[in-house]
């Protein structure tokens, strides 16, 4: 009587109704490449927020790309005009590669599953790497069938993998004469000499610095790319001499003539003749980039003074927890302890000490004038994360949509930050797993997010950008660096006889999104930049406008006597890995300058295309709400968050661009057609603070009362008269 309490049927019944259930059977839809591998029929998925069980029937099937759930009533969801669909991954689908651990019920206790079973759980529970938590009842599937796909799912999520066997290969080598670039794609892939060369000239840093080809074909170093840039006076024999290591590496060049630089550190040598040999080459490298009084530099030692990818680990690992939520009584009961929980993960706070360390840098160049060069020990972790923050807080052009993957290719693609380790496609290492990536796109939000009309795209956009890390049909984040695609991919193998394999890029947005889905990706609001004639033009300086009202602080004129050496020495030490106790400016005088322009910038009006900071204080830094708890039904609001503003702001968007058109047919001038409003949004009252993400028919009823944690707090009918005085999650 129970289990028919729960299920809605006893065993009988589901059994009687198996025929019915196998002529509703959904098909199972196969990417080009895609291969069945194992399935099971009778299981039930159960529906999270409930807290009954209740779920609905269908199989559960393994491909070598994805775990997919097969319903019976799916039919009734593709109708819903709100959902925002993904076509290449559904809703009840999920990626080998997305799946984060997996957990088996054997008589009321959960467990870890891993390896070879002796035997198998009634209830399988997946936690999935975009903190979805899937739920399956194989209590009524045949014995046999349970076997098969439990050790399927296990063996092919979790059993380590040969970057030959990722179904991405599948996939380009059935897809090679179907793939189809996007031609509204104009993202720079920074794979060809000409692109550097076109963002030397974009930032006037052509000046000082130039792209070589020293690298073509990988003859020098497989972790750099085949063509970067270099400071105008470093001989090309330099970049040889330590297969790259040492090198300064032109990342960005600010306005004034002040240069963003990046640098990766010599090996660690016990031999003195070779240290010494170290050091009088870093000495000789240096001087090209610091020239007192013209050019001075400051180093920002990464690996020994900043964040350690342990510490990024151990805090996401804490924080996501939060939201792998199996139901709604384990939401009610931890929700007491929300702020405790979140507060011990530090996730929070190191986002803080990102854009803080990012802020630092920008004063650094905007106001002192000053080159600044970010050491690390193979510069493609946490450079590619401050380099990219630096540039977007200076930079407006990366807050386009074009500009923002083109950031993204040039300091993280072409960077060589090691995709394939820190999402460990492979399942080799779970220590090398660092969510590095993550967190810059959690920075990014909290910019997107303080300072909407700034950026062209969304925090939709970010969302499912985030989700694009675990879908292997894009090469864009499944290497370490462009010598391992390239070397896979066929470009630089000796077979000249084979086509090399074209593999699509994630911003094809049309391979996962249809235009109208599309349409959330782009920013209504977005102020974009006017456009100036010949005569405004003239006389006209390249300079942030926020900056010619700024007080700076005073420059360096000269350098005081011994500083060049003392600086050199500063520079050896953290390349040759010897941790120093101090910077070269005291922690007050970097403080105080901060301090100054931080706080003199948030006193003036924004410019939304000149210089940007986000706030950084305890309040303003919040949980990435639509990212995190996207999939947590009783967090949502029902008609209202910030999707409700957003609607109300793009009804009155359209009512001025009507009345527009009324008043340029009066003058029968033709106007040109202005972007329509994402019709999705326009009936907020549908939707919940979570769109596009959560379906309006999918709210969760009243807490589950009573428990342990909300006793204490007061009688059951007083909390659920409150219900609707909860402090909306989206803007913890």
């Amino acid at each position: 009587a129970l289990w028919e309490a729960k299920v809605g049927g006893s065993p009988e019944e589901i059994h009687t109704n198996e025929k019915e259930v196998t002529e509703k059977e959904v098909t199972l839809h196969l990417l080009p490449g895609e291969q069945l591998l194992c399935e099971a029929s009778t299981v039930l998925k159960y529906v999270q927020e409930d807290s009954c069980q209740h779920g609905v029937y269908g199989r559960l099937v393994c491909t070598d790309f994805k775990i997919a759930f097969l319903g019976d009533d799916e039919s009734a969801l593709d109708n819903d005009e709100t959902q925002f669909k993904n076509k290449v991954v559904g809703e009840n689908d999920i990626t080998l590669h997305c799946v984060d651990q997996i957990y088996g019920v054997f008589d009321e206790k959960k467990k870890t599953l891993f390896g070879q079973l002796k035997k198998y759980p009634e209830k399988l529970i997946i936690h999935c790497k975009d903190l979805r938590v899937f739920q399956f009842c194989l209590r009524y599937t045949k014995e046999e069938e349970v076997k098969r796909i439990v050790s399927g799912i296990i063996h092919h999520t979790q059993a380590p993998k040969l970057l030959k066997r990722l179904f991405l290969f599948s996939y380009a080598t059935a897809a090679q004469n179907n793939t189809v670039t996007d031609p509204k794609n104009h993202t720079v892939m920074f794979d060809t000499l000409k692109d550097w060369c076109w963002e030397l000239e974009r930032t006037k840093g052509n000046m000082k610095y130039k792209a070589v080809s020293v690298n073509e074909g990988y003859k020098v170093c497989e972790r750099l790319p085949a063509h970067f840039v270099v400071p105008t006076p470093l001989p090309e024999e330099n970049v040889q001499r330590f297969q790259g290591h040492g090198i300064p590496i032109w990342c960005w060049s600010c306005h004034n003539g002040s240069a963003l630089l990046k640098m990766s550190a010599l090996p660690k040598e016990q031999d003195d003749g070779i240290l010494q040999i170290q050091k009088s080459f870093l000495d000789g490298v240096y001087k090209t980039i610091h020239r007192p009084p013209y050019e001075i530099v400051k180093t920002e030692d990464l690996s020994s003074n900043f964040l350690s990818l342990q510490e990024i680990q151990t805090a996401y690992s804490k924080f996501k927890q939060l939201f792998l939520i199996d139901n709604s009584t384990e939401f009610w009961d931890t929700d007491i302890k929300w702020f405790s929980l979140l507060e011990s993960s530090s996730w929070l706070d190191i986002i803080r000490r990102c854009l803080k360390k990012a802020i630092e840098i920008t004063e650094c160049m905007e106001a002192q004038n000053m080159n600044v060069l970010l050491l690390e020990e193979n510069a493609s972790d946490l450079c590619c994360l401050i380099s990219s923050l630096v540039q977007l807080m200076m930079d407006p052009h990366c807050r386009t949509r074009i500009g923002f993957q083109s950031l993204i290719q040039k300091e993280w693609v072409m960077g060589g930050h090691c995709f394939l380790d820190r999402c460990n496609h492979l399942r080799q290492n779970d220590k090398e797993e660092v969510p590095v990536f993550l967190l810059f796109l959690d920075c990014v939000w909290q910019l997107v997010h303080q300072h909407p009309p700034a950026f062209e795209f969304t925090e939709t956009y970010l969302t499912v950008l985030s989700d694009s890390l675990y879908i292997p049909i894009f090469s864009t984040f499944f290497f370490n660096s462009p010598h391992q695609k390239d070397t896979n991919m066929g470009r630089e193998g000796q077979d000249t006889q084979s086509k090399p394999l074209n593999l699509l890029t994630v911003w094809d947005w049309s391979v996962q999104f249809e235009p109208k889905a599309q349409t959330l990706l782009k920013n209504p609001l977005y102020v974009e930049k006017p456009k100036l004639d010949k005569g405004q033009r003239k006389g006209m300086r390249f300079k942030h406008q926020r900056q010619l009202s700024l007080p700076l602080t005073q420059s360096k004129s000269s350098p005081k006597r011994g500083f060049f050496r003392e600086e050199t020495d500063h520079l050896i030490k953290n390349l040759l890995g010897k941790r120093i106790s101090k910077l070269i400016n005291s922690s007050d005088e970097l403080q105080d300058n901060f301090r100054e322009f931080y706080d003199s910038w948030h006193s003036k009006p924004t410019d939304y295309h000149g210089l940007l900071l986000p706030h950084i204080e305890g309040p303003e830094i919040k949980v990435w709400a639509q990212r995190y708890l996207r999939w947590i039904p009783e967090a949502q609001i029902l008609g209202g968050g910030r999707v409700a503003t957003m609607s109300k702001l793009l009804e009155m968007m359209e009512e001025v661009q009507s009345l527009q058109e009324k008043i340029d047919e009066r003058h029968h001038s033709q106007q040109a057609p202005q972007a329509e409003a994402p019709c999705l949004l326009r009936n907020s009252a549908r939707l919940s603070s979570l769109f596009p993400f959560a379906l309006l028919q999918r709210h969760s009823s009243k807490p589950v009362l009573p428990t342990s944690g909300w006793k204490a707090l007061g009688d059951e009918d007083d909390l659920a008269k409150r219900e609707d005085e909860f402090v909306d999650l989206g803007d913890v």
